[in-house]
């Protein structure tokens, strides 16, 4: 088999940052996968109840930006448990979209209430979230997104 695109990525130098991770052309339709790496790779983790509770508050986030939510395709976590997927319609770079990741997780390090979409019925694993774990990791993400450079925005070489 093929070995896929993200298994080339070196990993060892792999900072916390955005990534364009991949570009498909689907007919005549674009999609843009990003890679919002928020932990070092092989040093450290999201819990799975931060990561359950950050993946529904940014998505709730995402699918309602006035400018975005109609080009919201995907946004889930990595199986890795060290960042999120975005799969967005359009062809955009990590410069153009880091300003909508920003608002996204100052949402979350700044939200109060109740999750969206936790209770029994409308969640598969509803009790596993922690709304205060959730926002200590968005502002973590976002010391390093407020400081973005390139090393943060591309893939080492």
């Amino acid at each position: 088999m093929n070995r896929i695109e993200s298994f080339t990525i070196d990993h060892v130098r792999l900072k916390k940052g955005v990534y364009v991770s991949r570009v498909d052309h689907v007919g005549s339709e674009v999609l843009t996968t990003f890679d919002l790496r928020m932990k070092k790779p092989n040093a450290e983790t999201l819990s799975n109840p931060a990561i359950h509770t950050l993946e529904h508050l940014v998505a709730t986030y995402l699918r309602n930006d006035e400018t975005y939510k109609s080009r919201i395709i995907y946004f889930g976590p990595m199986g890795c448990l060290t960042g999120m997927y975005l799969i967005v319609h359009g062809s955009y770079t990590s410069e153009e979209i880091l300003p909508l990741i920003i608002r996204a997780f100052e949402f979350v390090a700044t939200y109060e209430g109740e999750i969206p979409g936790a209770t029994e019925v409308e969640c598969g694993t509803y009790r596993l979230h922690s709304l205060e774990e959730a926002k200590t990791e968005a502002v973590s993400y976002l010391e390093v997104l407020k400081q973005a450079g390139p090393e943060n925005l591309n893939y080492p070489e």
